[in-house]
């Protein structure tokens, strides 16, 4: 059996196996009775103000991340997870596993008739899954005996509950000793999800790990303020839980990456609708992919794929030649403003440099900053006179010294001064200021096509 990896973030051991191993695991345990329990942004705001929630967190043996709010206070901590083990998505793998184990599952929790659908779709998408019984979750406190005694008589080796955050979870730390099956785990609102009543996400915002982003969308009211306020509040504090940890000197540039991992975490959660809407507009607008992918130098000339939104007709590339004599900037890197390859909802997002957004990601990831010089194509770096290497010093950025002063419209000698100045004089200060340029330049729009 594979061995349990964990990375502390607070003040809870939060798995940081792939699904596969995690199923396994929890499956084959020989620990005895078992409890499993889901961590996201909104977990953690609640426990942070119920110490019978954090109790509860912390008497499960398998503390599993859902999403990409505990994914970014990892990142903030210089750790990460292997996946993202949200209930919807480990689900049906169980339930597989449970299958082929012979081992039976309890389903007990939500709406009248939700639980039941919920099994009945289960056993469709897995032949030989033995359901030992559903329940709803509403009850009284006279009832709770008659629901463990019903649990206990189906003879269910998994019981899955969905009371919801954080009832289940105290309610499991309470039950667990009284409970006889091998593995009880919270589950949320997953039997709302398996059995048609909320409609899943599309699957490219769950890969982006936008899903909050659709089920606001669908329940604005009530949803709100956990996702919106929710989510700033969660940034602060993952901020606050990162910081504690680098403040003990272990990252020599701890506060740059702080500040990156704050800022790029905190504006992909903010504007997570905002890139669901663009996204829809790149894909009505023409044919091809949603996002654009290009090798770019980072870091002392590392190469890296950078991300942005596609702006371009996706035969862009192979049209590169023909439109070199438009050019607006001189030197070294192309610039057109009046590009015939640019689409219609292109030119609105180089407006605005929302085509931009995307590199939120490559910030997550550590291949860029918020503040640098921008990312050059290879063949750029191949031509650059000898002074020009300085900007590789550190890594590329979002925003910088040009991009502040007129973008496009400053010719390539005159950014290669800027970055050497700023790769020269680079500090926590002087990026919190362009920080704060940047949003004027954005607005404007100056230099931007």
């Amino acid at each position: 059996m594979k061995q349990l990896d964990t990375c502390q973030l607070f003040d809870l051991d939060i798995v940081r196996n792939s699904k596969s191993e995690t199923i396994e695991m929890m499956l084959d345990d020989p620990a005895g009775k078992k409890t499993a329990a889901f961590v996201n942004a909104h977990c953690i705001n609640v426990a942070a103000g119920s110490v019978e929630y954090q109790w509860a967190l912390k008497k499960a043996r398998y503390v599993l991340p859902d999403g990409a709010g505990v994914a970014l206070a990892a990142r903030l901590n210089g750790q990460s997870f292997s996946e993202n083990l949200n209930g919807t998505d480990l689900f049906l793998p169980l339930c597989k596993e449970a299958a082929k184990r012979n081992m039976s599952v309890f389903f007990f929790g939500s709406r009248e008739g939700v639980a039941r659908q919920a099994a009945e779709r289960a056993a469709d998408l897995v032949p030989g899954l033995t359901v030992a019984g559903t329940r709803h979750g509403y009850f009284d406190d006279t009832q709770q005996n008659d629901i463990i005694d019903q649990i206990n008589r189906s003879g269910a080796d998994i019981v899955l509950v969905a009371l919801g955050v954080p009832q289940q979870d105290v309610w499991i730390a309470r039950n667990r000793h009284r409970l006889n099956a091998s593995l009880v785990m919270g589950v949320g609102a997953q039997f709302d999800f398996w059995s048609g009543r909320v409609k899943r996400a599309p699957l490219l915002l769950r890969k982006a790990r936008l899903e909050w982003a659709w089920r606001l969308a669908l329940e604005p009211r009530r949803l709100a303020k956990r996702y919106l306020i929710g989510n700033a509040t969660f940034v602060a504090r993952a901020f606050g839980e990162g910081a504690k940890r680098r403040a003990l000197g272990r990252s020599p540039n701890w506060q740059s990456r702080a500040i990156d991992v704050a800022v790029a975490g905190g504006a992909v959660m903010c504007l997570a609708p905002l890139l669901a809407l663009i996204s829809v507009a790149i894909k009505l607008g023409s044919r091809g992919p949603v996002l654009f992918r290009q090798v770019r130098t980072g870091e002392n000339g590392q190469p890296f794929e950078v991300l942005k939104f596609r702006t371009m007709y996706v035969d862009a590339e192979k049209r590169r030649s023909e439109v070199l004599a438009l050019a607006d900037r001189r030197g070294i890197c192309f610039k057109a403003k009046n590009d015939p390859r640019v689409t219609s909802v292109g030119r609105v997002l180089r407006r605005y440099s929302l085509d931009e957004l995307p590199q939120l990601f490559n910030v997550l990831k550590g291949e860029m900053s918020v503040v640098g010089p921008r990312p050059a194509l290879p063949s750029e770096v191949a031509a650059y006179p000898p002074e020009a290497h300085e900007r590789l010093a550190c890594k590329p950025g979002l925003t910088g010294v040009w991009q502040v002063s007129g973008r496009a419209e400053i010719g390539f000698q005159k950014m290669v001064d800027m970055d050497v100045a700023y790769v020269r004089s680079k500090s926590v200060a002087l990026d919190l200021a362009l920080l704060a340029l940047t949003f004027r330049a954005v607005f404007t729009g100056r230099g931007a096509y």
